[in-house]
């Protein structure tokens, strides 16, 4: 199983944005009227905003396995990164294309991209209930930053990871 990771295009923000909710939803993460979903769907901002990438299997370009979007300095997106630091969010796949190594291959495009822009670390928010993502996380030698946990609204809160580069 080959994974490709590239940016995306303009024409796919639409399944890019269906493609987040739907991972979103598969983990319990969202309910029906979740106003999160919304901004989760609106890729169209997020690729005017920051940096979306998108992966495929095998070369198939018909069909997203997985997306993830990368905030550079400069980016709205960005929540917890400091100056000099990548920050990715919304890492997203497909229920039918996990446990394939989509979600590393985003992760791994994120440390690249975070490196070709000279940054010192690549950091993201995650919430607790996300355990499978804080496995591939660590895996990949991300640590919890706790100075970095924090809450965007009140009964929500996120857990700070970071990669020193």
């Amino acid at each position: 199983m080959t994974v490709t990771v590239r940016p995306a295009h303009t024409d796919e923000l639409p399944e890019v944005g269906e493609l987040t909710v739907a991972a979103y939803a598969a983990d319990g993460l969202l309910d029906g009227n979740d106003r999160y979903a919304a901004h989760l769907r609106d890729a169209v901002t997020r690729h005017r905003e920051a940096e979306i990438y998108v992966a495929l299997l095998d070369g198939r370009e018909d069909v997203l396995a997985g997306t993830v979007t990368f905030c550079p300095e400069g980016s709205p997106w960005r929540e917890v990164a400091q100056p000099g630091e990548g920050e990715f969010r919304m890492l997203a796949v497909s229920p039918a294309a996990r446990r394939r190594g989509v979600a590393a291959a985003l992760v791994g495009t994120c440390v690249e991209r975070s490196r070709e822009l000279g940054c010192s670390a690549v950091v993201l928010s995650s919430l607790p209930v996300q355990r499978g993502a804080h496995r591939i996380y660590e895996r990949l030698g991300f640590r919890r930053l706790p100075d970095r946990d924090w809450s965007p609204y009140d009964g929500v809160e996120l857990l700070g990871f970071g990669l020193g580069l």
